[in-house]
């Protein structure tokens, strides 16, 4: 059974066991049953959810909660958020982070330091990381390539009417670009040219289309050959060929552990060294972790690990509803570092023992 075979016997499993599991522990609270949406969306009605589900998660989403409680992985620090807005973070090859945050990007120590930035024109909005260190930068309407050394090598405008680029992942072949603007991941060679659009609405070829009601779309490469994309707006996680067949998705609709609470999640996605894949949800901020096939395993970091991002999620008047939501990227050891909007602070995480 080759490895795309598996990933598609192993998803009507995983599927199966994530139905169960939403429908057992979501109840009449649940998302799906309740009202078809969470409150935690912005302009939604109070109906109390996100307060309770945050308790239910391990205590109440309030500052100075502990930031590991009722979580899979431990806190092993938290880097500050600065004065520009932070959009992404990513661990380069050698296990330093790179953060997006204004129209800079910027390397970090393992303490936080900045050691090197990068100045672009524009808001940079994605980044990912090559083998060989090379940096791409994504801008709203084009990526621009840089080496190791920050210096710029190319710069590839985006094609479309509307482009707006929140995902970028790289392989040795190519580059997946996700635009939300257009709703569909784009595939580019590695010297910038266009090879195909991925995940466009297509009956005949049983692609169901993405729903992206807001800015929040990602794509990773997965070690099994097929590219993982977040449709948020359906509440699941897609798989593709590079080539753009649709392959399978998991997810559903719910409140629970299992589930993906509101009106659009996930929001951001990773894939730990063993292929399993890492959630993170806007609203009722939460990281979760599951199968390579989608079988929830765990929550690694509850909403109580970031109460600002929960507080915005639960309609707090003092911040911006719109930024309630997290980025995640994961290292070669199994690490998490997890971007909170609203702080802009960077929480760094591992398994617990």
């Amino acid at each position: 059974m080759d490895r795309r075979a598996f990933f598609r016997y192993g998803l009507l499993a995983g599927a199966a066991a994530l139905t169960a599991r939403a429908l057992t522990h979501g109840g009449a609270g649940s998302c799906a049953t309740a009202r078809g949406v969470c409150s935690a969306c912005p302009g939604l009605p109070d109906c109390g959810l996100p307060q309770a589900l945050s308790a239910r998660e391990g205590g109440a989403a309030t500052p100075g909660a502990s930031a590991g409680a009722g979580g899979s992985y431990a806190l092993i620090r938290r880097i500050p958020g600065g004065k520009e807005p932070a959009r992404a973070v990513e661990f380069g090859p050698d296990g330093r982070l790179w953060l997006a945050a204004g129209s800079t990007l910027a390397l970090l120590s393992e303490t936080g330091a900045r050691e090197r930035e990068i100045a672009f024109d524009a808001p940079v909005r994605a980044v990912a990381v090559g083998a060989d260190g090379t940096l791409y930068a994504g801008l709203r309407d084009r990526v621009v390539v840089c080496g190791a050394d920050g210096r710029r090598r190319a710069e590839w405008t985006i094609p479309g009417k509307r482009p707006w680029i929140t995902g970028l992942a790289v392989t040795e072949e190519a580059l997946f670009a996700a635009d939300a603007g257009n709703r569909v991941v784009l595939r580019l060679d590695r010297s910038g040219r266009l090879l195909g659009r991925i995940g466009a609405k297509d009956p005949e070829r049983d692609v169901p289309g993405f729903v992206i009601p807001s800015p929040y779309f990602t794509v990773r490469a997965h070690p099994d050959g097929l590219l993982r994309v977040n449709n948020p707006g359906r509440h699941r996680v897609e798989a593709y060929t590079p080539e753009g067949d649709f392959e399978g998705a998991w997810g559903t609709a719910s409140a629970s552990a299992a589930g993906f609470c509101g009106c659009c999640n996930p929001v951001g996605l990773a894939l730990l060294p063993d292929g399993r894949v890492v959630t993170c949800e806007k609203g009722l901020p939460r990281v979760k972790i599951f199968s390579g096939t989608g079988e929830f395993e765990s929550v690694a970091a509850p909403s109580a690990a970031f109460p600002e991002a929960a507080r915005a999620g639960a309609g707090a008047a003092d911040l911006d509803a719109s930024l309630a939501g997290l980025a995640v990227a994961a290292d070669a050891r199994g690490r998490l570092a997890v971007l909170d909007h609203v702080t802009g602070s960077i929480h760094l995480f591992q398994p617990k023992a």
